[in-house]
């Protein structure tokens, strides 16, 4: 799994993987989350936001099933 980068005061990297649909998402405290089920236009969407934090609260946090850690 590739990491991006994003600009975020809650986040620091977002990892995708396309063959099992895991998103990986680092904050900066160091604690990471891997969500399942995640459609690539969520990452994708997730990485281009305006505001990642906003999306990530608004299409990610509720709405995946996730498991801590990678």
């Amino acid at each position: 799994m590739n990491f991006v980068n994003v600009v975020s005061s809650n986040l620091s990297q977002v990892g995708y993987n396309p063959n099992t649909m895991e998103m990986t998402v680092i904050f900066h405290n160091q604690r990471a989350y891997t969500y399942s089920n995640v459609p690539e236009s969520v990452f994708n969407n997730l990485i281009s936001a305006g505001s990642v934090g906003r999306y990530f609260h608004a299409f990610v946090q509720n709405n995946y099933s996730f498991r801590r850690g990678f």
